[in-house]
């Protein structure tokens, strides 16, 4: 039960109460007063300790990160989830190159079972959809000559990757899918009317469309040197996976955020329907206000609960540092003041979020999105399909490999007017 609905039955219980108390204004409440009367007070008693459950319910819920995928997207196999858990990135590459070794096995053991589970072939091997989904920060290296053993440092140079954030703000992801997905989605419930006594009531309907997922496809091409596989230190399956993983999180979180439809899903700020708080003609900087806007557009279309986010760049962080909640105030009253918390709900920043859009004259204009995150549905069709390519003309003269890695996902919004943005933020 949400709150909002604690609060309209416990209000329904206070007036029904009162109306007790005033119909027997004497206070000489006969037998089925009493007794109705107690029945409500314990409902009440039953509500109150409801509704402090869902409250802390409700912060676990705005706190917590994606749910963790291990497997074929959470299989229920605790078995073959581990299984899983043993097969590197590495592993389904050298696979592809001739390894033989038990590694070799498991990897292809696992790619045959996944395969088996989604009804679609890969073209190399599949890998398990665990590192994408824990990604949270891209980890990827420059050169790998720097990797190749002679006396390497356990430490490594990561290159500086925009964070992907949508999964980590709580985003619902739906993994293991086969043929094209349907959900059901009720958009006008049944109408409630007053009658006169003895008169019928008019019958309605509810009415119901659906949210539609079909496959979409994306990936991207690393290049990794032969030695690198064979000879390396420090870890380097760690590093190859967080640079594949990374690939296709970045792609994930970029059309989930701003994708404009075929080829690509579409994202939350191009969905019809998303209500937008405006800014100014040609746009303008962020203020308390229209930030509050933002919440209370949630808040009218009863989704004020679940997993409420901001997400934004690091452009509109930086201005709202330094802005503050009101012109009249001359202190340090600034809009944020807490890393990663944004007026009481948790704060994502990246460079995913666009700062390049345009209104009216303005250009370079910003994005802020706010509501329940848990509203944006991912749906994952394949594992990740890594396909290594050893012959390809220039990676061949240099001794190195291509490595292909793919996935297949759609995107979707359960209730658009779960979010609100606004989408002409001026920030230098």
């Amino acid at each position: 039960m949400h709150i909002r609905q604690i609060l309209q039955r416990r209000e329904q219980i206070r007036e029904e109460l009162r109306a007790l108390v005033e119909k027997h204004s004497d206070g000489n409440l006969p037998p089925e007063a009493v007794q109705r009367s107690t029945e409500l007070e314990q409902e009440a008693e039953r509500l109150n300790a409801a509704e402090k459950r869902q409250l802390v319910l409700d912060e676990m819920d705005r706190r917590a990160t994606a749910t963790p995928l291990t497997g074929d997207g959470g299989s229920g196999d605790a078995r073959f989830d581990q299984l899983c858990s043993r097969v590197s990135a590495v592993d389904v590459i050298r696979t592809q190159l001739g390894d033989t070794s038990t590694a070799a096995g498991r990897a292809k053991e696992v790619s045959a079972e996944l395969a088996k589970r989604s009804g679609r072939s890969p073209a190399g091997l599949y890998w398990p959809w665990r590192q994408v989904e824990k990604r949270n920060l891209g980890l990827s290296t420059g050169g790998g000559s720097n990797l190749i053993q002679t006396d390497v440092s356990p430490a490594t140079i990561d290159i500086l990757r925009s964070k992907s954030i949508v999964m980590q703000a709580g985003a619902t992801v739906m993994a293991g899918l086969t043929g094209n997905l349907a959900i059901p989605r009720l958009t006008a419930s049944a109408s409630v009317g007053w009658v006169a006594d003895g008169t019928g009531l008019t019958p309605s309907n509810p009415n119901f469309d659906q949210l539609v997922f079909s496959p979409k496809h994306a990936g991207g091409i690393v290049g990794i040197s032969r030695q690198i596989l064979q000879q390396s230190s420090p870890d380097i399956e760690m590093l190859i996976e967080s640079d594949l993983a990374a690939l296709i999180a970045t792609a994930i979180d970029v059309a989930a955020i701003n994708g404009s439809g075929p080829p690509q899903p579409t994202g939350i700020l191009k969905t019809a329907g998303l209500p937008i708080v405006p800014g100014g003609t040609d746009g303008a900087a962020a203020t308390f206000a229209n930030l509050q806007a933002l919440i209370g557009s949630v808040d009218t279309s009863n989704a004020l609960a679940g997993r409420l986010a901001f997400l934004t760049n690091s452009k509109v962080a930086k201005s709202l540092r330094t802005t503050l909640k009101s012109t009249a105030d001359t202190s340090s009253n600034f809009i944020l003041t807490v890393p990663d918390q944004l007026l009481g709900y948790p704060l994502f920043v990246s460079q995913n979020v666009p700062g390049n859009l345009s209104h009216g004259a303005g250009t370079n204009l910003s994005a802020i999105i706010f509501g329940d995150i848990s509203a944006v549905y991912i749906a994952a069709w394949s594992m990740l399909d890594i396909l290594a390519n050893p012959l390809d003309s220039t990676a061949y003269a240099q001794g190195a490999i291509l490595v292909r890695a793919m996935c297949t996902i759609d995107l979707g919004i359960r209730h658009v007017a779960a979010l609100a943005a606004i989408t002409d933020v001026i920030a230098p």
